[in-house]
C-alpha cells in the first residue's frame, strides 16, 4: 500500500474518532476536538489525490478507497450536525428542516452519481470527476466543519459570555451557516445534474456497444475530428496477414500507445489524466486501436497492449 492509500484509510480511520468527541458532552472542548480532527480529515482528501499524481501512484485501491472514505466522511458530519442534539435538545442545523432536506438531495446526488458511474464502468468507461464536483466537496466540507465549530460555541463558550453578546452572536452566526449550507445544497444540485447531462451518453449507449457507437448527438463531433484520425477498420485477427508499416497512426493514436507503454497499462483514465483528452475522444481513440489491433477488446474489465515498445518503435 503507498503513500497515498494509507492516507485515504487514514481518514476513515478518523471517523470513529470524530463522532466520540462530538457525542462526548462529558467531556470538556469534545466538539472543538472533533471539529478539528474533521478538518485533518477532509485536509487528507486533497494530499492523497495530489500526492498519487505527482508521483504517479493513482491505483484502482486508492480510486475505491477514496470515493468510500469522501462519502462516508461528508455523511458523517452531515448526520451529526442535523441528528446530534446539543445540550440535549436540538440540533445545530436550524430549522431543522432545513437540515433534514439538505441531507436527503445530497444523499440522492451521491447515489445517483455512483450508479453512473457503476454503469459506465460495466462498459469500459472512466467517467472523471469534474471541477465542479470538487468545488461543491469542499463547500460541503466548509460547512459542515463551521457547523461543528458553532455548536462547539454554544456548548462550551455561550455560558461563559455575556448573555446578550452572545444570543446576538448566535443568531448571526446561524443565519450566516444557514445561508452556506442552503448555498452547498444548490450548488450540489447543480453539480448533479451538469454531471448527469454531460455524461448521457452512457444511458443511450447499448450493453454490448461502444461509448461512441450509435450516438446521434456526437455526429457533429465525429465530423470535426474525423480529419484528424485515420479510420483505420483492420480486423484483431486480420493484422498478420498485412504489413504494419503500412498503417499510418494519428498523433492522438501515438500519444495513447506512448501513454500505455509508459504506464504499462491500458486504460481510458491514462488518456483523460495524464493526456488531457476528453471522455468522448478517450473512447473514440480506443475504439481506432482496437480496430488496428494494438489493443484487445474489453476483457473483464481492462484492456490488454497488443503491441511491445520494440515493434512500436521498429514499425511506428
Amino acid at each position: 500500500m503507498n503513500t497515498p492509500n494509507k492516507i485515504t484509510l487514514s481518514r476513515l480511520l478518523l471517523i470513529p474518532i470524530i463522532v466520540f468527541f462530538y457525542l462526548a458532552d462529558f467531556i470538556p472542548f469534545a466538539r472543538l476536538v472533533a471539529t478539528i480532527v474533521f478538518i485533518i480529515a477532509c485536509l487528507t482528501d486533497f494530499i492523497d489525490g495530489y500526492l498519487a499524481r505527482k508521483y504517479n501512484q493513482v491505483t484502482d485501491l486508492g480510486k475505491f478507497f477514496d470515493t468510500i472514505a469522501d462519502k462516508v466522511l461528508i455523511m458523517t458530519g452531515l448526520i451529526l450536525i442535523i441528528a446530534a442534539p446539543i445540550k440535549g435538545s436540538a440540533p445545530i442545523v436550524f430549522p431543522s428542516y432545513l437540515g433534514v432536506v439538505c441531507i436527503i438531495i445530497i444523499l440522492a446526488r451521491e447515489f445517483i452519481v455512483s450508479a453512473l458511474r457503476q454503469i459506465a464502468a460495466s462498459r469500459g468507461i472512466v467517467l472523471a470527476a469534474d471541477m465542479g464536483g470538487k468545488v461543491k466537496a469542499t463547500i460541503q466540507y466548509i460547512s459542515v466543519s463551521l457547523y461543528m465549530l458553532y455548536a462547539f460555541f454554544i456548548t462550551d463558550i455561550y455560558d461563559i459570555i455575556d448573555n446578550e453578546l452572545a444570543l446576538k452572536m448566535s443568531g448571526i452566526i446561524g443565519f450566516i451557516l444557514m445561508i452556506i449550507l442552503i448555498a452547498a445544497t444548490i450548488l450540489t444540485i447543480y453539480s448533479g445534474a451538469s454531471y448527469l447531462i454531460r455524461n448521457r451518453k452512457v444511458f443511450k449507449t447499448d450493453k454490448n456497444d461502444n461509448f461512441i457507437k450509435n450516438n446521434d448527438e456526437d455526429l457533429e463531433d465525429i465530423e470535426d475530428e474525423e480529419s484528424t484520425h485515420n479510420e483505420t477498420q483492420v480486423q484483431v485477427e486480420d493484422i498478420q496477414d498485412q504489413d504494419k508499416n503500412k498503417i499510418e497512426l494519428s498523433d492522438e493514436q501515438r500519444l495513447a500507445i506512448e501513454a500505455f507503454l509508459r504506464f504499462d497499462k491500458v486504460s481510458l483514465s491514462i488518456l483523460q489524466k495524464e493526456i488531457g483528452f476528453s471522455s468522448y475522444k478517450s473512447s473514440k481513440i480506443m475504439e481506432e486501436l482496437e480496430n488496428i489491433g494494438l489493443v484487445s477488446k474489453v476483457i473483464g474489465r481492462s484492456r490488454k497492449l497488443l503491441i511491445t515498445k520494440e515493434d512500436y518503435d521498429e514499425k511506428f
